[in-house]
């Protein structure tokens, strides 16, 4: 198992992202929250949702397999029980790096998505934000990450 810092920094090195649970109506979803971050740094981020056919005025699409050129890692920011059908689809597509977000509150992990992910390959981040770690962060979210830590829902290892 490698460090949650190393894993990170694996993630963060690639640049085509796809958000799951991106929201309509962006204020108080942690998912429009990672979407606009990962924007503004630089990545390609697509959003999905099989809700909506456009969020953050850019193109949403229903499903990972939808988006063009494929993806190199996923941030899962749906509800838990959502979480199995997309590391399924994940696998499916040969997708090896998903993060399941979670801030303070229940956030997306769901064990059995987790073990699933990593049974087929995939290596799972399952807690935290990709906006805790350089060269997302902001000191607002490395706070969190020292404090969401010491609680365990940011892992020390993955």
């Amino acid at each position: 198992m490698e460090t949650i810092k190393q894993a990170a920094g694996e993630f963060l090195a690639e640049k085509r992202v796809a958000v799951t649970g991106v929201s309509r109506k962006p204020q108080g979803h942690g998912s429009n929250a990672v979407y606009q971050r990962l924007r503004q740094r630089g990545y390609t981020v697509f959003a999905v949702n099989p809700n909506a056919s456009s969020v953050e005025g850019d193109t949403s699409y229903p499903n990972l397999k939808s988006i063009p050129g494929g993806i190199d890692w996923v941030v899962i920011g749906t509800r838990p029980e959502t979480a199995d059908a997309t590391m399924r689809e994940c696998a499916d597509l040969g997708i090896k790096h998903v993060w399941m977000h979670r801030g303070p509150g229940a956030g997306s992990v769901s064990s059995s998505a987790t073990e699933y992910g990593r049974e087929h390959g995939i290596t799972v981040i399952d807690g935290g934000c990709p906006c805790m770690y350089n060269p997302t962060a902001d000191p607002g979210h490395k706070a969190m990450r020292f404090m969401l830590t010491l609680t365990g829902k940011v892992p020390r290892r993955v």
